[in-house]
């Protein structure tokens, strides 16, 4: 990526998509090949506790997939500022790794975009957990930033408001919601 003080495109997976916290130029659908939308990091900060873990979506390495999601692009004007935010807001464990990769936009058009993947590596890295034992930590689960089930049932509206389908959400969404009522 360019200097990102230039301005520069974000690629948004979870609550990027319905809570950007930012300015943007421009939002479009986008595909990231080689990754994959996933419940694969607990959170120890936001939707839980240390002493009892939510669950947060991640970026999780997969060359068989390809995620689909929001690419935002960020003006010269508020790059900095909207770096700094992003940093803060997604590096506070460093439980994800910000790196750059090809975006390809619904227009046909494909950018270098900013893009935040866990890092396996992390201990808070949860990548092989059943469906159902992420529903039911998902269901139990509150944060600072409210229960956990409200961060996963914002993410499957906003999917479905933007047009994206993702089956394994819609199943977890379901999960938690025969748990939680």
């Amino acid at each position: 990526m360019r200097d990102p003080r230039n301005g520069f495109w974000v690629f948004g997976y979870g609550s990027l998509i319905w809570r950007p916290g930012f300015e943007a130029l421009r939002a479009e659908r986008a595909r990231l090949p080689g990754w994959r939308r996933s419940f694969c990091l607990k959170s120890i900060r936001y939707r839980g506790t240390p002493e009892a873990p939510g669950l947060v979506l991640g970026l999780d390495s997969d060359p068989d997939c390809a995620c689909e999601g929001v690419a935002y692009q960020v003006g010269a004007e508020t790059a900095e500022a909207t770096l700094a935010y992003l940093r803060a807001r997604e590096l506070v464990t460093y439980a994800y790794r910000e790196e750059v990769a090809p975006a390809a936009l619904v227009s046909g058009e494909t950018v270098d975009a900013l893009i935040y993947v866990v890092d396996r590596a992390h201990p808070q890295y949860a990548g092989a957990l059943p469906l159902a034992e992420q529903a039911a930590i998902i269901a139990r689960s509150v944060g600072p930033m409210g229960p956990n089930r409200d961060y996963l049932r914002e993410t499957a509206r906003s999917l479905a408001e933007w047009g994206l389908s993702d089956p394994e959400i819609a199943r977890l969404d379901a999960l938690v919601h025969a748990l939680t009522g």
